[in-house]
């Protein structure tokens, strides 16, 4: 199942909720973030992410269209928290005004829409039906095998806490070059966000 597929009442790979919840958490997230470390007015941008959510889940649309909005909608949620976590960096380096509790906060939410938005990013892209899959999960490597197993959006949510915590892949081996970029980028945006972000913080606080 992908983003497009979310309208679907019944859907026999796996119950669609739980996406729809990531997606309005990830959003959610944004409005935790200090108004100083948005890009733009944080209301309308996640303002025009629930629009697109609407559109995914609500509205009868082609599934061509769908698609587009489902790769639009994870695009500006991810370019929305890299536009954030440039602004907490120039903070900390004295270019914005921004106190040590609210670069905390920012960069504790910023770290969790990473995990979020790269989790959706690795189900949606992996659910194309393309002749090589992006990963590699236990349970298809193994001798016996789990005979009609298939990775669900649970499973790729935990590729990418432990990339996002261990800077490399632990559970499934990524397979593809753009599994590869992906799994790169969101470890280094783990990696700024926790040694540098957090670290620089801490120190303002104290």
């Amino acid at each position: 199942m992908q983003l497009s597929d979310l309208h679907r009442k019944v859907n026999h790979t796996e119950a669609g909720w739980h996406i729809i919840v990531a997606l309005f958490i990830a959003i959610g997230l944004e409005f935790v973030l200090s108004n100083a470390l948005t890009f733009g007015a944080k209301y309308a941008v996640a303002g025009l992410e629930v629009t697109l959510v609407l559109l995914l889940t609500v509205f009868p649309l082609h599934a061509a269209l769908k698609r587009i909005f489902a790769i639009l909608l994870l695009a500006l949620i991810s370019l929305a928290n890299l536009a954030s976590l440039g602004m907490v960096i120039a903070a900390l380096f004295g270019g914005l005004h921004v106190d040590g509790h609210e670069l905390l906060i920012s960069s504790t939410a910023i770290y969790l829409t990473n995990i979020i938005v790269f989790g959706l990013w690795y189900w949606e892209l992996d659910n194309t039906h393309q002749t090589i899959p992006d990963f590699l999960f236990p349970q298809q490597s193994s001798p016996k095998g789990e005979r009609g197993w298939s990775p669900t959006f649970f499973d790729y949510l935990y590729i990418s806490l432990t990339n996002a915590t261990a800077f490399s892949p632990t559970d499934a081996m990524p397979l593809t070059h753009r599994a590869k970029l992906l799994m790169a980028i969101q470890a280094v945006v783990s990696l700024v966000t926790v040694a540098l972000v957090v670290a620089r913080a801490v120190n303002i606080l104290s």
